[in-house]
C-alpha cells in the first residue's frame, strides 16, 4: 500500500506540474522545473497525510531566516524613474504587482527588509505622471458642484454701456 500512495503522489505531482507548465501565462526556465516538481511532490505528499514527508523548502525556515536585500535602501530609491526591488535587484515603476508574484504585501515587504512605514511602492516620476493624468481627466474634483462653483466665481466681463437712442 505505501508504494501505491507514493506512486500516486508522484503521478499527481507530475500531472499538476505538466498542467501548470502548460498554462501560457506561466513562464519558467527549464532549470527551475525539477525544483518545482520536488516542491509539488512534497506538497501533495503532505496533503495526502504523509507525516514523514519533509516540508517544502522555505516555509518554516522563512519565518526564522533574515533576508538579505539585493541592494541598499539608498540605492533602491536613487532614481526618480524607478524603484529597485530588494528581492531581485531589478527596477520597477511600481512594486505592488512584483511583490504579489512573490506572495508579499507592501507591509510584509517593509517588515522583511526592515524599512520605514513610509517607504514608497511607486516611483516618484510615475506617481506624478499618474497624478497629472488623473487631474487632466477630471478626477479629484468634488463633482459637478465644484465645477459650477469655480465657473460662478470667475469674473464676468462687463457689458459695454452704450447709449441707446429710441427708434424713430
Amino acid at each position: 500500500m505505501p508504494d501505491e500512495n507514493s506512486l500516486n503522489a508522484v503521478e499527481l505531482a507530475t500531472e499538476l506540474t505538466i498542467a501548470w507548465l502548460g498554462n501560457q501565462n506561466n513562464r519558467v526556465a527549464a532549470e527551475d522545473v525539477p525544483a518545482f516538481l520536488r516542491t509539488m511532490h512534497a506538497t501533495v505528499t503532505e496533503l495526502a497525510g504523509g507525516a514523514g514527508a519533509p516540508a517544502p523548502a522555505g516555509q518554516d525556515a522563512a519565518a526564522d531566516t533574515e533576508f538579505t536585500p539585493a541592494v541598499s535602501v539608498r540605492k533602491s530609491l536613487a532614481s526618480r524613474d524607478h524603484i529597485i526591488s530588494m528581492i531581485d535587484g531589478k527596477p520597477y515603476k511600481t512594486l505592488r504587482r512584483h511583490l504579489s508574484t512573490h506572495g508579499l504585501t507592501p507591509e510584509e515587504y517593509r517588515v522583511r527588509y526592515n524599512l520605514k512605514p513610509d517607504y514608497p511602492m511607486v516611483a516618484p516620476s510615475y506617481s506624478e505622471a499618474r497624478r497629472a493624468m488623473a487631474h487632466k481627466i477630471g478626477l479629484g474634483a468634488k463633482g459637478r458642484g465644484a465645477r459650477v462653483a469655480t465657473a460662478n466665481a470667475a469674473p464676468k466681463p462687463k457689458a459695454s454701456r452704450r447709449k441707446t437712442t429710441p427708434a424713430n
